[in-house]
């Protein structure tokens, strides 16, 4: 009885669908590029504004000196109580949380620390703190 043997059919990959679907992919992204390119093309003109603030830093902290007479300089300034009120209302209306550092020398009578507290508190700053120094072990 002979038997009959039968070739064995080889496994065959069909990578024409893989290769429809590659070049789907690269004309689907060829037309998306172009879709960014049409916003560029209209002329824009953009409106100007005289007083804008930056909107990605944040302002330097404010720094007030009270000396040990009761003076008050701020930038290098001196100012009254008065005066300092309205300067931080000012920046406390360009910038929310503007923070305030009181640096007051330490012989200075607390009545005039208490004075400028008092008159951020006023200016409806919240973001303050205090100057001090570290001591050194050993040192003054």
């Amino acid at each position: 009885m002979p038997l009959k043997t039968e070739t064995m059919e080889e496994p065959s990959l069909n990578l024409t669908p893989m290769i429809d679907i590659v070049f789907l992919l690269i004309i689907f992204f060829m037309v998306g590029t172009q879709f960014a390119d049409l916003e560029r093309q209209y002329d824009v003109s953009l409106p100007t504004v005289a007083d804008a603030p930056p909107l990605s830093a944040m302002p330097d902290e404010i720094v007030v000196n009270v000396s040990r007479g009761g003076g008050i300089v701020v930038a290098g300034r001196p100012r009254t109580l008065q005066q300092l009120e309205t300067d931080l209302r000012q920046a406390q209306k360009r910038f929310a949380d503007q923070v305030v550092l009181v640096r007051g020398d330490g012989r200075v009578e607390y009545q005039h620390v208490m004075d400028v507290l008092a008159t951020c508190r006023r200016a409806k700053i919240h973001n303050l703190s205090l100057g001090n120094r570290l001591k050194r072990e050993g040192g003054t």
